[in-house]
């Protein structure tokens, strides 16, 4: 096993995989567990981050393969329910879901890089309960995400009754139907339009604010907020980074579910250390006691 490699501290010369030292790109935004200033970063810096991500597993290798097992089965299982109910039409969907919830599926791994990062040895049963670090918080953000998977869900129901109404759920019509017809042509470029828009939404909400939740006891919203401006502060490097997550869960999905052991595991340590480098977190400066005015 590898030992693990705290990250240098600020005072530490910058190594190779540090984040640029540019300034804040957007004014502080204060929040109930401190003052966050966004920075930008350049698109060669996501490829620091997967480095990174890379060193992570190395250095926690056993809860972090067994993190992602948990989820592969999973997958499996949700695919086999599927195809056992007649419901062949919901199994794309149902992947495309998955870009939905990763951001909080994911939330066992920067955990896991978390503890990394501070010399610790990482557990999985400290993975799997990592949200009790700000249960309140993470549990609301994790229902707005499902609410969010619902919808799509529901969008892609309603696309399919509208282009297939005269066929059944089975897998071999759905096949049939999609590949060799004009209107299946339709429901896939449809359809992957709308979720790459739920997806986008999800994206911009989650890839900051579930890593923040976990390293502070931040209010949700706030930290949904702080997650779009380190996306409106940095586009390119964030269009590159949401592509690459796509990629990644996309050849893990087509590969029977198989390749998204290492494509999990990459892109969830991977977001601990993009929060780290968006974003940098000042501590609020203590409450100042007011003495009360005397009376006239």
């Amino acid at each position: 096993m590898v030992a693990p490699v705290p990250s240098p501290s600020p005072s530490s010369p910058a190594s190779p995989l540090s984040p640029p030292p540019a300034g804040p790109a957007l004014a502080p935004l204060r929040g109930a567990a401190g003052i966050y200033h966004i920075n930008r970063v350049a698109v060669r810096d996501v490829w620091g981050w997967l480095d990174r991500a890379w060193a992570d597993i190395c250095a926690a290798w056993f809860p972090s393969l067994i993190y992602g097992l948990l989820f592969v089965a999973l997958g499996f299982a949700v695919t086999g329910g599927l195809l056992l109910l007649d419901l062949a039409w919901l199994v794309l969907p149902m992947a495309g879901a998955f870009l939905l919830v990763g951001p909080v599926l994911g939330i066992g791994l920067c955990e896991i890089s978390r503890v990394v990062e501070e010399g610790g040895t990482p557990t999985l049963r400290g993975a799997l309960t990592a949200f009790q670090r700000n249960g309140f918080a993470i549990m609301t953000t994790g229902v707005l995400f499902m609410l969010l998977m619902l919808a799509w869900v529901r969008v892609a129901a309603l696309l399919f009754a509208l282009m297939f109404p005269y066929i059944g759920g089975g897998w071999n019509d759905l096949i049939v139907q999609t590949l060799t017809t004009w209107d299946g042509a339709v429901f896939l470029l449809v359809g992957t339009a709308i979720g790459a828009g739920f997806a986008l939404l999800a994206f911009v909400l989650g890839v900051v604010s579930l890593p923040l939740l976990l390293d502070r006891r931040e209010e949700a919203l706030r930290a949904a907020v702080v997650s779009f401006r380190a996306v409106q502060a940095n586009p390119g490097p964030m269009a590159a980074w949401a592509g690459l997550i796509a990629v990644f869960i996309g050849a893990g999905l087509i590969s029977a579910f198989i390749g998204l052991i290492p494509s999990l595991l990459l892109v969830g340590h991977a977001t601990w250390h993009a929060y780290r480098a968006l974003v940098t977190v000042e501590d609020p400066p203590e409450a100042t006691a007011v003495d009360p005015v005397p009376p006239a």
